[in-house]
């Protein structure tokens, strides 16, 4: 019987000399590595091996780097598949750091390629030679750990001593020398947001203006309230750095006092359903849910606070959703729309005899209530509308009217005929809140 063939291995030589110092010489460093790796390949032609005509070589370049040109030919013609032993002089021609060794030992596993280094006894092949393999890797990983464990002593002892330690720096400042130093146009928009905040209670107003004044984060993205959270909750802006949830004294310069801080942070502690439902409760909204813009979206009520005065609106939710320009109404002004209707209802309620006619000719069941209870509700209720509790005005609201189209010249209210019965009863049923009148 004949033993059959070995599998052809197809080697790659690698040379590497750190300094340029003999290059210029005929016969070199590289042609010495050379010669060498291929007499080691000539002894192992029994096992298959045959050395590549290309030539891999790095002359005057350190082994501390990968970013070298014959290693990255090397690596090319490892993923293409044209290689299966990477022959070396010594382990340090390919690579002087544990951490690159690694990386390419990786790479030659990925493609199922074994390493050799002639003149150390080291070759994957064996199995003593992956033995050595995982040593040194151990060693890298050994390595890496403690370069991590370094890196992470020094950042924490630079950000005791105030220091900023790399990144994007926060929106309002610049990084100058590793440094952090204002930006004046920034610093002008961020003591901005933290002024409107404290006003409105509410990031997310305050990012609709943001948007309305075309601030934009570092990356040119708008300002959500997520953004605005992460500004109006970073101590960067009183002069202060952060460590793992520790707080030291920067050494750059604060955009914010801290009375302004103190506000803000006072109001980011409150729950915000507890905010959320302050607000609503501070601000009357008698057409909540009522009006429908053109595009078919309803409008939300919304404030804002001026000088210590409020201003309150309704806004699309197109708006909220998409932003400025996407609804041809937008917003409308709260005490406009409201007293419109509100005249409206009162003309209703001065002539209770047309509206309880349109209620006679559409309701199928007139057994629940009388015209006459119809009648005499609306008509008691003209000269009380003024005495009511703005919460009492909107829940009458909500009963008579189904909905409100307003467009950009023109509003219609159209009322809810089967809520006459409803609120015939309440009224007969219940009595009406009324304000102290002292």
């Amino acid at each position: 019987m004949t033993k059959p063939a070995p599998r052809k291995m197809r080697c790659a030589v690698y040379t590497r000399k750190s300094s340029e110092e003999g290059l210029e010489q005929e016969f070199n460093s590289l042609h010495a590595q050379r010669e060498a790796c291929e007499a080691y390949i000539a002894s192992q032609r029994s096992e298959g091996w045959v050395a590549l005509r290309e030539h891999y070589d790095d002359g005057g370049i350190s082994g501390g780097t990968l970013e070298r040109p014959g290693l990255k030919q090397l690596l090319a013609d490892i993923e293409d598949g044209l290689v299966d032993v990477v022959v070396v002089y010594k382990i340090d021609r390919l690579s002087r750091s544990l951490m690159d060794f690694s990386k390419l030992v990786e790479a030659f596993e990925r493609n199922n390629v074994t390493f050799v280094s002639v003149t150390q006894s080291f070759n994957t092949t064996s199995s003593m030679g992956r033995l050595t393999l995982n040593i040194l890797l151990s060693f890298a990983q050994f390595e890496r750990e403690v370069t991590a464990e370094r890196i992470r002593d020094k950042v924490a002892a630079s950000k005791k001593k105030g220091m900023w330690m790399g990144g994007v720096p926060p929106y309002g400042y610049v990084c100058i020398n590793r440094r952090l130093e204002i930006n004046n146009a920034q610093a002008a928009d961020v003591r901005w947001l933290f002024e409107r905040f404290v006003n409105l209670g509410s990031a997310l107003l305050v990012a609709k203006e943001a948007a309305k004044r075309g601030l934009t984060t570092p990356r040119g993205k708008p300002m959500d309230n997520k953004y605005l959270y992460r500004i109006l909750r970073n101590p960067i802006y009183i002069g202060k750095i952060v460590h793992k949830d520790e707080t030291y004294p920067g050494l750059h310069k604060p955009i914010i006092d801290m009375e302004t801080w103190e506000k803000a942070r006072a109001i980011n502690s409150e729950n915000p359903r507890t905010r959320a439902a302050s607000t609503r409760k501070q601000t009357p909204a008698l057409l909540s849910g009522l009006i429908r813009g053109p595009d078919g979206a309803m409008f939300s009520p919304t404030h804002t606070r001026k000088r210590n005065r409020l201003y309150r609106y309704y806004v699309s939710q197109t708006i909220l959703k998409h932003g400025a320009g996407s609804c041809p109404v937008g917003r409308i002004p709260a005490g406009e729309i409201e007293a419109n209707v509100t005249a409206q209802l009162r003309a209703v309620f001065r002539q209770p005899e047309i509206v309880a006619e349109s209620w006679r000719n559409a309701a199928d069941d007139k057994r629940a209530c009388s015209e006459q209870d119809i009648h005499a509700a609306l008509k008691s209720l003209d000269p009380l509308w003024g005495e009511l509790f703005p919460a009492e005005q909107a829940r009458i609201a909500s009963i008579l009217i189904d909905h409100i189209d307003v467009s950009e010249t023109d509003m219609k209210v159209h009322l809810r005929v089967d809520g006459l019965c409803h609120l015939a009863q309440d009224l007969k049923s219940r009595t009406l809140d009324r304000k102290d009148a002292a």
